[in-house]
This record gives C-alpha cells, sequence and structure tokens, in this order.
C-alpha cells in the first residue's frame, strides 16, 4: 500500500544551490535563499493559503510596489491621528487594528498590496482561528483587515479592485466553523452583586452601586468627573463632553435618580475623576491601619515617606482590566461566580425593561434602535410563562 501523500508544503533545499523551494500544485515553487527570513515568510504565506483551501501561488515583489508591511505602518500614522478623544489620548481602535493585523503582517507583510487575494484574507482569518479567537472577534478583526485595504484605495495606494474581492469572503456563520463561541453576556443575579459588595473597596463598591442604578457603561463611570453631570434639579444629569457616539454628532444624557445621587454626591468635590484608583489605594491603607495590632516599623515609615518616589504609581483613572479584576477578586472572596462589569448595565436594561417597557430601557440605555436594546434587555420569560399558562 503506497504512503499517502502530505498535502502541506515542505520546505526544501535545492540540490544544485542555497535556494529553497516548495512543491506546490505539481511544480516546485522557488522561495529564495536557503534558510533566510524572507524564504520562510513566503514559505508559511504559502502553506497558510494551501491550509484554507486555496491554489497558492509564488508572489515576486517588485521593489516600487507598495507592500501589506508599508500599507499597515502607513495605516497606523492615520489610525493615530484620527481615533483620538477629545482629551486627545487614544482610543482602543488603535490597539484593535494593531491585533488585527498581527498575522496579515506576518504571513504577507512581504508581498505586494496589490496581489491581497480572498485566499489570502482566508489564510489570515485561519490563524486567528488557530490562536484561540471566537468566533465574533475573527469577524470583527477581519472587518478592520478589511478597513485597512480599504483605506490604501482612498488613498490611491491599492487598486480598488483588491477591496472588491476581499468583500466577498463571507463572515463566519455560527456552527459551521471551527472558531470557537463564546456565552452571550447576561444579567448579573442582585444577590450576587449584593454578595460581593461587602468584600469590595469603597470606590469600586460606588462604581459597582453606580452601574446598578444608572445603567451606564465601566468606561462612562471610569471617566466620570463632576464637569460631566447637570446637579440641577431633583433628578441629576449624565452629559459628557465625549463619549463613545459623538463622533456621529449625537448627544448624550442620561438622567440620575436619587440613588445614583445618592452614591455620588459625597465625591462631587472631588478634583479629576470621581473613583480613581489612588483614592481606593489611600481607603486600603487606612483599612490596614485601622486594623493593624502593632505599631508601624520605621522601615516602613521611611517608605512611606520616600522622596525618591520608589513606591509604585496610580494612574488617575481606573482601567477596564483593573477595574474588572478588583471585581472579580472580590467574586473570589466572596465564593460567588465571577462576573464582568458590564453584566451590571445588562440587568439595569433588564429590570427596566420588565417594569417600564422597552421604549424605557432605550431611553435609559442611550441607545439609538430598540433592537440594540434588546440585546442588553433580556425579554420578560415570568411574563411570557404566565400568559401561556393562561392562554396556552
Amino acid at each position: 500500500m503506497p504512503r499517502p501523500k502530505n498535502p502541506v508544503p515542505t520546505y526544501r533545499r535545492h540540490p544544485r544551490d542555497n535556494t529553497a523551494r516548495c512543491w506546490v500544485g505539481g511544480r516546485w515553487v522557488p522561495l529564495g535563499r536557503y534558510g533566510s527570513p524572507e524564504s520562510k515568510r513566503e514559505f508559511e504565506r504559502i502553506v497558510a493559503e494551501v491550509r484554507a483551501g486555496g491554489s497558492a501561488t509564488p508572489t515576486q515583489s517588485p521593489r516600487h510596489q507598495l507592500t501589506v508591511h508599508e500599507l499597515i505602518t502607513a495605516f497606523r500614522g492615520h489610525a493615530e491621528a484620527h481615533y483620538r478623544r477629545a482629551d486627545g489620548t487614544l482610543t482602543n481602535e488603535v490597539k484593535e487594528y494593531k491585533g488585527a493585523c498581527r498575522f496579515l503582517r506576518e504571513l504577507y507583510g512581504h508581498t505586494p498590496a496589490a496581489e491581497f487575494g480572498p485566499v489570502a484574507l482566508q489564510a489570515v482569518r485561519r490563524r486567528m482561528i488557530d490562536a484561540g479567537w471566537c468566533r465574533k472577534r475573527v469577524n470583527k478583526q477581519v472587518g478592520r483587515v478589511r478597513r485597512v485595504f480599504k483605506w490604501g484605495v482612498a488613498q490611491e495606494l491599492v487598486p480598488a479592485a483588491v477591496v472588491g474581492a476581499l468583500v466577498c469572503v463571507a463572515g463566519l456563520q455560527k456552527g459551521r466553523t471551527a472558531a470557537r463561541e463564546t456565552e452571550p453576556v447576561k444579567p448579573v443575579a442582585d444577590a450576587v452583586v449584593d454578595a460581593v459588595l461587602p468584600y469590595l473597596m469603597p470606590t469600586v463598591r460606588d462604581m459597582v452601586r453606580l452601574q446598578r442604578v444608572s445603567g451606564l457603561r465601566p468606561g462612562e463611570v471610569r471617566h466620570l468627573t463632576a464637569a460631566d453631570i447637570e446637579t440641577a434639579g431633583e433628578v441629576w444629569v449624565y452629559r459628557p463632553a465625549t463619549h463613545k457616539m459623538a463622533h456621529l454628532g449625537r448627544e448624550k444624557a442620561v438622567p440620575l435618580g436619587p440613588r445614583a445621587r445618592a452614591v455620588l454626591e459625597p465625591r462631587m468635590g472631588t478634583a479629576g475623576y470621581l473613583f480613581s484608583p489612588s483614592a481606593a489605594r489611600e481607603e486600603m491603607y487606612a483599612a490596614r491601619r485601622a486594623g493593624r495590632q502593632s505599631k508601624v516599623p520605621p522601615s516602613q515609615m521611611c517608605r512611606r515617606t520616600d522622596p525618591r518616589g520608589h513606591r509604585k504609581k496610580w494612574t488617575a483613572m481606573y482601567t477596564d482590566h483593573g477595574y474588572a479584576a478588583a471585581v472579580r477578586r472580590a467574586c473570589k472572596k466572596a465564593g460567588v461566580p465571577p462576573f464582568h462589569p458590564n453584566q451590571l448595565r445588562h440587568s439595569f436594561g433588564t429590570a427596566i425593561r420588565e417594569r417600564y417597557g422597552l421604549e424605557a430601557a432605550q431611553r435609559l440605555l442611550d441607545h439609538a434602535r430598540a433592537d440594540v436594546t434588546q440585546v442588553y434587555a433580556e425579554r420578560n420569560w415570568r411574563l411570557a410563562v404566565d400568559v401561556a399558562r393562561e392562554a396556552g
């Protein structure tokens, strides 16, 4: 019985000269100097295309043609100038584009951008799946890769036919791909939140309480300042200078009721962010000093007053990871399943929809369309069961 053929090409050395080659599609494909980084990148590209189900072809890159690496570098300059908040800081999109272009650069950075096609995009997508990314993230990152080439077309760096071909690559469908699926974000039970609150530092505890009664996003709570809140009247209004949809010309205004006001009032005199890691640090140190049974050693006093500033520096604002990590640690101490702060927004939307209807939930969550609100606000299952019991 003959040995089965290996469908994956092999990196081989030419017997008569110091060049690399591989057998693809019934012929030898030259890769360049044997052992060179360029030849290995070209080999990785061909293997990726073969595994994606395409017919790999050798790529000869003229020096005057723009390479994919050069296109990514040019787009990065555009992204760092375009994706900025009102205070000048970069948004998370810059980081997301960097992640989206990671495998694109590794596989095709040395190839001409004009020759990047649907099979190549599927090879990049295959790398994302092999890296363990979930299906939804893969689809989003593939969309960002397309936008990189779309920007290149707008700048006349890439032929328009390239983007037209990339659009033909359909997104991954649920249940029809090897990419893993993630569970949808669900509301967190009130009993879980109540159990966690005693284990949180006062600053983080107030952040959770505010989200619970206002439905604000975790990022909005982290960026909250006194200037963002209009305090005239019984109901305060959260009206930030910049927000998620500011670039579309939309204004944001979220009413804050008495319970949210009770959380914010003690902190309204704070300069800068109302919830800062530095304030949480002082709260932590104060709690430790209050529970101390012995005097503070002189060595610790010296470290506390060290003028050289060798102690760990704390940021002025919580990061998304820092806020979520603080909640996760408290969940572990409380012995309850961990939850993400964004689940508090889902819980708020679900409770408002159940009591006041979809339109009220849409307004308080500040969504332009009701179908977006339905993602955040779970349907009232108990109501459906009661109706079925009576009418069915």
